[in-house]
């Protein structure tokens, strides 16, 4: 007669192949209602462990060879898409999500593909809201765009940064390279109000600056693309300027070291922007037609303008305070 084999099912318990099962008792509740027995299951296998670091790990370590063998795309202007995306926008990204508390409105404005000129008004001191509606286009886009930036010659005559700036996908605020940026089918960001609008007092918040020449306008209309107004409310909070010391900014070779309720009385410590809320809204496109005659241009330039300033103090009017905390003055 064959001999039964053993299976192990659990611990302590083990049943044969073959061998009648011994009858279960039926347990008693208290009140005397007999239980049914809980049926046996077979033995489950293990799950399987998560790969999500394994992944990780070969995604650094591949992103790693590519850097030290240099197999990775770069286009004519520098802009290397792989480290924007694993490097630089990540800590960016905290700073978006958790510190300025970014909110974003008509992001399906946005053109799904082709050329586009983002326009935005500029504030803040330094130059954060730039980066931070780079990455609001990029989060909010549903194939994931780089905003391409257009911006000053300080930023690229600065070592590291101009470096940075060249990968991230920045490259020099001029009419030509903005024209071969828009006609390769790029989305193309440009503050027009410069350091005018940067470095302005805290008492002039919200107050849009001159928008130059119209320059952006004649990029736009010779290379055929819409026009794309953006209004940044909050970044006007984070480095109030209330002064400026220009013999240092002379010295310094700086349009202007500004002097805020932080900075520099408590040195680094005051470097560190304040949490203001921050939202961050794209408006309808604008086609500015195909005549790039200067007056043209000046009142697209001038429409585009006054299209931002009232949704500026539209959004104003619907906000709260700008930050979780009373301040004095603001």
């Amino acid at each position: 007669m064959q001999q039964a084999q053993v299976i192990p099912l659990q611990r302590g318990d083990r049943r044969t192949i073959g061998a009648p099962a011994a009858p279960r008792r039926r347990a008693l509740e208290p009140s005397g209602v007999p239980v049914e027995p809980t049926p046996l299951h077979p033995l489950r296998a293990p799950s399987p462990p998560a790969h999500g670091l394994q992944r990780r790990i070969a995604g650094a370590v591949g992103f790693l060879r590519r850097r030290i063998t240099g197999d990775y795309p770069v286009d004519e202007f520098g802009f290397d898409p792989e480290l924007t995306d694993a490097v630089l926008l990540p800590p960016l990204r905290l700073l978006y999500e958790k510190w300025f508390r970014v909110e974003v409105g008509g992001a399906e404005h946005l053109p799904p593909h082709g050329g586009a000129l983002v326009v935005c008004n500029h504030s803040g001191t330094l130059p954060l809201d730039a980066v931070m509606t780079a990455i609001a286009v990029h989060d909010n886009h549903p194939r994931r765009r780089h905003l391409r930036m257009l911006g000053a010659d300080l930023v690229f005559a600065t070592p590291l940064l101009g470096a940075l700036a060249r990968r991230s996908g920045q490259t020099l605020a001029c009419t030509s390279d903005a024209e071969r940026l828009l006609t390769a089918g790029e989305l193309v960001g440009v503050w027009p109000e410069g350091f005018k609008g940067i470095g302005k007092p805290f008492r002039d918040r919200y107050k849009l600056q001159r928008f130059g020449r119209g320059g952006f306008a004649t990029a736009a209309i010779r290379s055929g693309v819409p026009i794309i107004p953006c209004s940044i409310v909050g970044a006007e909070e984070i480095y109030p300027k209330i002064g400026d010391l220009r013999p240092l900014a002379r010295l310094l070779g700086l349009p202007y070291f500004p002097v805020t309720p932080l900075f520099p009385l408590l040195g680094p410590l005051g470097a560190i922007p304040l949490p203001s809320k921050w939202h961050i809204e794209f408006g309808e496109p604008i086609h500015p037609g195909e005549d790039d005659d200067p007056m043209a241009a000046f009142n697209v330039a001038d429409q585009v303008r006054e299209t931002i300033q009232q949704t500026l103090y539209r959004l104003l009017a619907q906000r709260r305070s700008p930050f979780p905390f009373r301040l004095p003055g603001i």
